[in-house]
């Protein structure tokens, strides 16, 4: 990419898109199995890598089994 279109009206709105989007999965959690992926390959290149349904189901038990640290009600 030249720099004359990264500094161009397009360029800095696929970056801001791309910033938005970043924010976005984070805050959605989105990004969680992505990291742990990220994690795991960096600790342990030869590990086996959970599903992201494992993954997820994973971490919504883990959500569900202490309320105190979710934002359950109940």
């Amino acid at each position: 990419m030249s720099p004359a279109t990264a500094t161009g009206p397009g360029g800095r709105l696929r970056r801001a898109a791309g910033w938005v989007r970043w924010y976005v999965r984070e805050l959605s959690g989105e990004a969680a199995y992505d990291t742990y992926v990220a994690h795991l390959r960096s600790c342990d290149p030869d590990a086996e890598v959970m599903t992201r349904r494992e993954f997820e189901r994973r971490r919504t038990d883990a959500r569900e089994a202490d309320p105190r640290d979710g934002f359950r009600c109940c």
